[in-house]
C-alpha cells in the first residue's frame, strides 16, 4: 500500500508540473508578443530612461565619408567645344564624428538639438593623399559666368577683365585638401570686400568647408513619449515647418525623420522618409528586400527611380525645376544660385544622355546605388550607404572670354559615400537584447507547452492502467482456478515496470 501511495503522489506531482508548464506556455504565447512590443515602445523613444537614448545622443556607429573626384583629362579641348574626358580618383576617406549638443526637451513632446560633425582623414583607408592635385572646373568663375548670361555685355566684359586681372580661368588645379576644406580665392575675397552680403561664403571656399566642425541646423523632433504615432518625425528645422527653396508646397515640406532612427514595427509597405539639409529637401526611400546583417534581420530600403526624376517624368517633382534631363536635381536655389545638380554617382538611374556626354563614366547599380538596412522591429539602422554626386552645368557664355567654346554639359565634380555599420560591443548588445532574448522566449513558450502536454499524459496513462487492474481483479472472482492464476499473473505483470522496448500483450479473457 505504501508503494502504491508513493506512486500516486509522484504521478499527481508530475501532473501538476505538467499543468503548470502548459498554462505558463499558453500564457507566454499570448503575453510575450505584447510584452516585447511594450518594451520596444519604451526603449526606442527619445527619453533619458530609454535604452536607445545614449545611442541616439552619441552615435556609436563609426561613419566614414569616402570622396571620389573626377579629374579632367582634357581641359583645353573642352574650351574648344570637345566632349569632356574624366578619370575617377579616390577614394579619399574621412572618419566622421558626430555628437549632439543643446539637447532641450520641450513641453509639446518634442526635443530640440544641434548635431555637430567633424572629419579626420584616414590615409590607410584612402587611395591617395590630401596633397594630390585634381583638375576640375573653377566653380566660382563658371557659376558667375552663368549668372551673368542675360546681363548687359558691358558688365560681362568688365567681369572678363576682372577674371584676367585676378588670374582666374575656367579650370583649376587644386589639391584634394583645398577642394574639400577650402582655399583662398582672390575673386571671393574681392566680392566679400566690396559686396559683403552678396555671397554666404566667407573666407575660404571649399565643397565641404561648411560641413566640417559645424552643425546641420537646429532639429526639433517628436520624442514619442506622449504620442508614439509621431516618434522621431521632424517638427521643425531651424524653426521652420517647411523650407522655401522650391516652387511647390509639396516639395518644400519637411517630411519624415532627421535620418537617424525611424518608427518601429516596419512592414514591407513602409517607406523610409527623412529630411536632408545637404539636399535641401526630404528624401523618400522604398522597401527593396528582407535580409540579415550579422545575424540581425533587416529590411533594405533603396532610392526609387523617381527620386531625382524631372517634372515631365514624375509630375510631383515639378516643384524642383527648372530641370534638365531626368535623373538630376537642380539645387541652385539652395546653393547661392550656382548651377549645381544632385544625382546618383556616374548618373546612375538617369537619362543615358548625361553619361554619354562625358567620357569616363560607367554607371552601375552595385557601385552607385544607395541603401539603408533597418532592423524592422526597432527602426534602428544597422548598415547604410548613401551615395550622391555633385555636378556643375557649364557652357560658353557670350562676352565671358574665360568660357571659350564650351559645349553645354552637366560635368561631374565629385561623388561621395557616407557609410556606417553597427559593430563591436554595440552590435553584440543589440543582438543579445533585441534578437537573441526574444528568440529564446519564442522557443521557450512552445517547449513549455509541449513539456506540459507530455507530463499531463502521465496521470492519464496511470489512471487507465489502474482501472485495468481493477477490472482484472473483479473478473478473477468469476472464473475458475486456472483463469484466476492466469489473471493474477497478468495483474502482477502490470505492477512491474515493463522493460524498455517491450510491448504489453492484451489479456484475452
Amino acid at each position: 500500500m505504501g508503494r502504491h501511495s508513493r506512486a500516486c503522489w509522484a504521478v499527481a506531482a508530475l501532473g501538476c508540473v505538467g499543468l503548470l508548464c502548459a498554462v505558463l506556455g499558453a500564457v507566454m504565447i499570448v503575453a510575450v508578443p505584447s510584452i516585447i512590443k511594450q518594451q520596444v515602445y519604451k526603449n526606442v523613444r527619445i527619453d533619458p530612461s530609454s535604452l536607445s537614448f545614449n545611442m541616439w545622443k552619441e552615435i556609436p556607429v563609426p561613419f566614414y565619408l569616402s570622396v571620389y573626384f573626377f579629374d579632367i583629362l582634357n581641359p583645353s579641348a573642352i574650351l574648344q567645344g570637345q566632349k569632356p574626358q574624366v578619370r575617377e580618383r579616390g577614394p579619399y576617406v574621412y572618419r566622421e564624428y558626430r555628437h549632439k549638443t543643446n539637447i532641450t526637451f520641450n513641453d509639446n513632446d518634442t526635443v530640440s538639438f544641434l548635431e555637430f560633425r567633424n572629419f579626420k582623414f584616414q590615409p590607410d583607408k584612402s587611395s591617395g593623399l590630401e596633397s594630390d592635385y585634381i583638375i576640375m572646373p573653377n566653380i566660382l568663375v563658371l557659376s558667375a559666368a552663368m549668372m551673368l548670361e542675360y546681363e548687359p555685355t558691358s558688365l560681362k566684359l568688365l567681369m572678363t577683365l576682372a577674371f584676367s586681372t585676378l588670374g582666374q580661368r575656367a579650370f583649376m588645379n587644386r589639391t584634394v585638401g583645398e577642394i574639400m576644406w577650402g582655399y583662398d580665392d582672390p575673386l571671393l575675397n574681392l566680392i566679400n570686400k566690396y559686396l559683403p552680403n552678396m555671397l554666404p561664403v566667407k573666407g575660404k571656399f571649399g565643397l565641404f568647408a561648411e560641413l566640417n566642425n559645424s552643425d546641420s541646423g537646429l532639429f526639433t523632433v517628436f520624442t514619442g513619449v506622449k504620442n508614439f504615432s509621431r516618434i522621431h518625425l521632424v517638427d521643425k528645422w531651424n524653426g521652420l515647418s517647411k523650407v522655401n527653396f522650391w516652387h511647390s508646397d509639396q516639395c518644400n515640406m519637411i517630411n519624415g525623420t532627421s535620418g537617424q532612427m525611424w518608427a518601429p514595427f516596419m512592414t514591407p509597405e513602409s517607406s523610409l522618409e527623412f529630411y536632408s539639409p545637404e539636399a535641401c529637401r526630404s528624401l523618400n526611400l522604398v522597401y527593396q528586400e528582407a535580409g540579415v546583417f550579422e545575424g540581425i534581420p533587416t529590411y533594405r530600403f533603396k532610392a526609387p527611380d523617381t527620386l531625382f526624376a524631372n517634372g515631365s517624368v514624375y509630375p510631383p517633382n515639378e516643384g524642383f525645376c527648372p530641370c534638365l534631363q531626368s535623373g538630376i536635381q537642380n539645387v541652385s536655389t539652395c546653393r547661392f544660385n550656382a548651377p549645381l545638380f544632385l544625382s546618383h554617382p556616374h548618373f546612375y538611374n538617369a537619362d543615358p544622355v548625361l553619361a554619354d556626354a562625358v567620357l569616363g563614366l560607367h554607371p552601375n547599380e552595385r557601385e552607385h546605388s544607395l541603401f539603408l538596412d533597418i532592423h524592422p522591429v526597432t527602426g534602428i539602422p544597422m548598415n547604410c550607404s548613401v551615395k550622391l554626386q555633385l555636378s556643375l552645368y557649364i557652357k560658353s557664355i557670350k562676352g565671358i572670354g574665360q568660357t571659350g567654346k564650351i559645349a553645354p554639359v552637366v560635368l561631374p565634380l565629385m561623388w561621395f559615400e557616407e557609410r556606417g555599420a553597427m559593430e563591436g560591443d554595440t552590435l553584440q548588445a543589440f543582438y543579445t537584447q533585441l534578437v537573441l532574448m526574444p528568440k529564446v522566449l519564442h522557443y521557450a513558450q512552445y517547449v513549455l507547452l509541449a513539456l506540459g502536454g507530455v507530463l499531463l499524459l502521465i496521470p492519464v496513462i496511470y489512471q487507465i492502467r489502474s482501472q485495468e487492474r481493477c477490472y482484472l481483479f473483479w473478473s478473477s472472482n468469476k472464473k475458475g482456478p486456472k483463469d484466476k492464476e492466469a489473471m493474477q499473473a497478468y495483474s502482477e505483470s502490470l505492477m512491474i515496470p515493463a522493460a524498455k522496448g517491450t510491448v504489453l500483450q492484451e489479456a484475452r479473457l
